[in-house]
């Protein structure tokens, strides 16, 4: 158990007196963030988030030719930032390297580093029957426009199953709170897919096998933010604003994680 559940469980909770912090967004214009003066430290919480596979593997191939790490490593460090901005200050951004399969690699490092909170990164593809060629700039990719939104994900094989749970369903409400919504394909019972959906009116994903939420010692969520080889939706989580939504949401999610732990 982490230094952070084991204070929840000993610390006497005095109750938690609320202030803002401001942070200007990619639009120059302010955000506002609530943080915990006591009951719950920020600050003392460490939060890991992990960029979505590497600069050698790098994931999903997008309508227009982009690999998912570089969606991923925008998106996780506009999070991080934000994050640390809101006054979780131990919040690490995780990268690695490499063309290995190195899920396990990445639960253990977290584990090393006892993190309190797992997020992992990750935009979306969908499964090759629905791919359809198209050019653009003179080459040739594969697209689908069939499906967009997010997707949150979580293992009932992670030691913290409950803590996992209430943090993805958070985190899926106050995305829809940001105007998002999320894709209901992942529970297409077809192969490759067919996942159960916990959730129906938030889009909260049970995938108990993903190494990365299994094997982590910490509440853990996978987010895919949004399925890149839609053509719209890949200019939508390109924007400055999009990743703004992502992160705020992120944020508010947190804020109740820790308040609820405290």
């Amino acid at each position: 158990m982490s230094s952070f559940y084991t204070c929840a469980v000993l610390c006497v909770v005095l109750g938690a007196e609320l202030y803002s912090v401001a942070q200007p967004n990619a639009a120059g214009e302010e955000k506002t963030y609530t943080k915990m003066a006591s009951g719950c430290d920020p600050s003392k919480m460490r939060v890991v988030v992990d960029v979505g596979h590497t600069p050698e593997a790098g994931g999903a191939l997008s309508a227009r030719g982009v690999y998912e790490y570089e969606f991923n490593l925008r998106l996780a460090t506009q999070v991080k930032n934000d994050l640390v901005a809101a006054g979780f200050a131990s919040t690490y951004l995780m990268r690695t390297k490499g063309t290995k399969r190195n899920l396990e690699q990445r639960a253990d490092r977290a584990n090393k580093m006892r993190a309190d909170l797992f997020i992992s990164i990750h935009h979306d593809s969908v499964q090759d029957m629905y791919l359809r060629p198209w050019k653009y700039k003179g080459h040739s990719y594969l697209y689908s426009d069939k499906f967009k939104g997010y997707s949150v994900f979580v293992s009932y094989a992670n030691a913290h199953v409950e803590e996992s749970r209430h943090f993805a369903v958070d985190l899926a409400a106050e995305l829809k709170t940001q105007g998002l919504s999320f894709t209901a394909h992942h529970a297409e019972k077809i192969a490759g897919e067919s996942r159960e959906m916990i959730e129906p009116d938030l889009g909260v994903y049970r995938y108990d096998d993903l190494v990365v939420l299994k094997r982590t010692n910490s509440p853990a969520v996978l987010l895919e933010a949004g399925v890149i080889v839609n053509r719209d939706e890949e200019l939508a989580v390109a924007a400055p604003e999009f990743r703004d939504r992502i992160a705020q949401a992120i944020v508010a999610a947190t804020s109740k994680f820790c308040k609820r732990s405290s």
